[in-house]
């Protein structure tokens, strides 16, 4: 199986879905489905019960360097809810 959870996206509005709202917030591959990624999230810790997974494919922006013009590279993010008393402690260490 590959990888599909690339590492958890971690910023001020992520931590803030997280303690709020109970949702994480994860860099996944571009080309994974939900049904992928909840079998990964699952898969990062027994027992695990995932309400809802929302993804959002976020595009890179176009900079400048001089006269030269470059463009990031596209990535897609994953918002996992869990349902009410779940948790991962893949985030409360970070």
């Amino acid at each position: 199986m590959r990888k599909l959870i690339k590492y958890p996206h971690v910023t001020e509005k992520a931590s803030n879905l997280q303690s709020n709202l109970n949702q994480y917030v994860f860099v996944v591959e571009k080309d994974a489905n939900k049904f992928e990624i909840k079998k990964a999230v699952e898969a990062l810790k027994k027992n695990i019960e995932i309400e809802s997974i929302r993804t959002v494919v976020v595009r890179g922006k176009v900079k400048r360097l001089g006269m030269t013009k470059g463009k990031r590279s596209n990535w897609k993010k994953a918002i996992v809810r869990l349902k009410e008393g779940q948790s991962l402690e893949l985030f409360e260490a970070v």
